[in-house]
């Protein structure tokens, strides 16, 4: 009997292992050095933390040089560059975490995406573009980045982003 029991103890912690990562490490792997998060333009705060959720605000496609990715996708950007701008809009999110957690590595899962895709009419494939965003969360957080999402296009976004995305993410008491 207790021979099953330690078996079961080691399977169980095998799966955790399986399951999560790293994140600070898959993000030094990946290149990715995390910058100050930009600071709201109007009257809001970067995030809201209600018990273990943390509600993030919107954000763009901040490149590292402060500029961010600009334009309509099926007009002046292809599906692949809404997808990198939705890789920065990440990155800008991961940034926001790491100054309210003090490390990547307290955040227990990516819970829900809302992404913002500054589109023609006729543009009809937002979910490839907000992929850029949801495969980066899963290369940094593993089986906890994946989330429910929402995908949509906009008339519009401030600045002319490419995109804009806001996320709720479960965080460690």
């Amino acid at each position: 009997m207790k021979k099953i029991q330690l078996i079961i103890i080691a399977l169980l912690g095998f799966s955790t292992a399986l399951f999560s990562q790293d994140a600070e490490t898959k993000l030094k792997e990946k290149g990715i050095e995390l910058t100050s998060p930009s600071s709201p333009v109007a009257n809001y705060v970067n995030s809201v933390r209600v018990g273990n959720l943390l509600f993030l605000a919107g954000k763009g496609p901040r490149k590292a040089d402060g500029t961010y990715v600009i334009g309509k996708v099926g007009k002046d950007l292809t599906i692949e560059q809404g997808y990198e701008a939705a890789q920065l809009a990440a990155i800008a999110h991961l940034a926001v975490l790491k100054d309210e957690l003090g490390s990547l590595n307290k955040v227990k899962r990516i819970v829900k995406v809302t992404g913002m895709v500054n589109c023609t009419s006729d543009f009809v494939d937002q979910p490839k573009v907000i992929n850029g965003y949801s495969d980066f969360m899963v290369e940094i957080f593993g089986e906890n980045g994946k989330h429910a999402r929402s995908a949509v296009g906009m008339n519009s976004l401030p600045l002319n982003f490419a995109v804009e995305i806001e996320v709720i993410v479960e965080v460690e008491n």
